[in-house]
């Protein structure tokens, strides 16, 4: 059975990076990718833009293609963002399907702080978007409860459920949200850096422009 993956994210811009990796991971995996904005992210501050306009920057970037979506449950779900609720409402709508958590190597690094991050394994597999020939810097007590778990073999992936960790070679590109947040406070175009779509509507980049920008 194909499998959905998800990307989560504020999304404060979405960017190139984050669209490429999530294109590289639906190639590689052949599955289905819903990116998914976050409301209220736990383990960091909140977006400068709001829900609204983070959506339509999101439409805006994927228009023209069919292999990347959007997911907005989190959003409609209001509140703290935890990976475990989303991807239990998932599991219930979705059944036996594979479903796959993609994220970034730091932020798995760091998965022991997340909200019962035990239990994100019985609820999906995890895909480890890694730089070729990255070191890994996990945690003992997460390196213990991924050893059994990881696969090379990305068809494993389809077989079943949950459960599986596989790290997944994308291409880097060294692009920061932060770092566009500050061109647009300061009046630049950070053409090349987002997608083109987001230019056509002024009213998308406006909250960056706006924002008195400090760096976080």
């Amino acid at each position: 059975m194909r499998p959905l993956a998800i990307l989560g994210g504020t999304f404060d811009p979405i960017h190139i990076a984050h669209l490429a990796v999530a294109w590289e991971a639906s190639e590689l995996l052949d599955a289905e990718v819903r990116l998914m904005p976050a409301a209220v992210p736990p383990h960091r501050p909140p977006p400068i833009a709001d829900a609204t306009t983070r959506v339509a920057m999101l439409r805006a970037a994927l228009g023209g293609q069919d292999r990347l979506g959007l997911d907005t449950r989190e959003l409609a779900r209001g509140g703290p963002s935890y990976t475990i609720d989303t991807l239990a409402e998932l599991r219930a709508q979705e059944g036996d399907r594979p479903i796959v958590l993609l994220l970034g190597a730091d932020a798995f690094a760091g998965l022991p702080g997340w909200h019962h991050w035990h239990a994100l394994f019985e609820a999906a597999h995890i895909g480890v978007l890694s730089r070729p020939g990255a070191l890994r810097n996990w945690p003992p007590e997460l390196v213990d409860e991924v050893e059994a778990r990881q696969v090379a073999d990305l068809r494993e992936l389809h077989a079943q459920p949950s459960g599986k960790l596989v790290e997944l070679d994308v291409t880097p590109l060294d692009i920061s949200a932060t770092r566009i947040r500050a061109l647009l406070a300061a009046g630049r175009d950070p053409r090349y850096l987002l997608p083109e779509a987001l230019f056509d509507d002024p009213a998308l980049l406006a909250p960056y422009r706006e924002h008195d920008f400090q760096p976080r």
